[in-house]
């Protein structure tokens, strides 16, 4: 059974930090581009960050360019999020994500999402 598992999130002052796990049961996980999205109250969600398989290209939301950082260790089944930087925009349930395949027909899996709030 696939799942992606998040952790790391919690409670931050402005201007810390905070690193975001995703660990992943999938098969072939460096097959997958993995992807944070973040849904904060009464707003949609909205992607984060990318990170491609296994040339490990990255996108990041104007919002956290400079601040935030998506990695991956394919020998882990697992990406990060590091946080820099937080504001209290950045408050948000942040949600991990794995998907291959193109538009028409993508494989997609998500986590369960992982609470970061940022106040003072």
């Amino acid at each position: 059974q696939v799942q992606l598992v998040e952790s790391g999130g919690g409670l931050a002052q402005p201007g810390e930090s905070l690193r975001l796990s995703c660990a992943a049961s999938i098969f072939a996980f460096s097959t997958y581009a993995m992807s944070w999205y973040r849904q904060g109250p009464g707003k949609e969600r909205e992607l984060v960050a990318t990170i491609t398989g296994t040339i490990g290209s990255t996108n990041y939301a104007d919002s956290v360019k400079g601040r935030f950082t998506i990695a991956r260790d394919n020998a882990k089944n697992t990406a990060y999020l590091q946080m820099n930087s937080l504001k209290p925009e950045d408050s948000a349930v942040y949600y991990c994500n794995a998907r291959r395949g193109g538009a028409l027909h993508p494989i997609e899996y998500w986590g369960q999402g992982t609470q970061v709030t940022v106040s003072s």
